[in-house]
């Protein structure tokens, strides 16, 4: 069975949602290690799922970038990508297949293909509902050194869980923190 991966950007305080601009994947500081580790990651995955708002996101701003040094749109060009979305008729982006069903469903049976990692970034509302039907296998968090004081959290409010066993830790030059966990049974 496929592994499931939620990967996200985090403030220290725990926001996801992005409301101020604590993440720029394009910035003038010296990202080079990030960058490894994010294209080790890619490497392990093949299918890249997000939520319509996320997509439609990362459709207006990657599918378009020409001259990008980070590598980071050569690979949402190129992964398969899955939108759960019950209103998109079109994707608009080669690789990518629209998700109609029920969410949960449509990740259950994606999880049964043959093929390496699926991994779900931003996608908020999405990663709670794959959240509580317990299908995460890995959460991939990278911890940026702001606090934004505001914003949506990675886990419903009122989700508890256990044990999360702790699978990788590195720091980057630029100050981000990554932490890999893996949920305990």
């Amino acid at each position: 069975m496929r592994k499931l991966v939620i990967t996200q950007n985090i403030t220290v305080d725990g926001s996801i949602e992005m409301l101020d601009d604590w993440f720029e994947p394009q910035s003038q500081f010296d990202q080079s290690d990030l960058l490894a580790e994010v294209h080790r990651q890619d490497r392990q995955s093949d299918a890249f799922l997000t939520g319509r708002q996320t997509f439609e996101d990362l459709r207006g701003y990657w599918s378009t970038l020409t001259d990008d040094p980070t590598g980071i749109a050569d690979y949402l060009n190129e992964v398969d990508k899955f939108v759960i979305s019950a209103t998109m008729v079109d994707p608009g982006w080669q690789h990518s297949t629209i998700l109609s069903g029920d969410p949960v469903k449509e990740v259950q049976a994606l999880k049964q293909q043959p093929g390496l990692d699926i991994v779900t970034t931003g996608s908020i509302t999405l990663c709670h509902a794959l959240i509580e039907a317990g299908l995460v296998d890995e959460y991939r968090l990278f911890v940026y050194p702001v606090v934004q004081g505001r914003g949506r959290r990675l886990f419903p409010d009122g989700y508890r869980r256990p044990r999360l066993r702790l699978g990788e830790c590195k720091a980057f030059q630029c100050g981000v923190t990554y932490s890999s966990y893996i949920p305990e049974s």
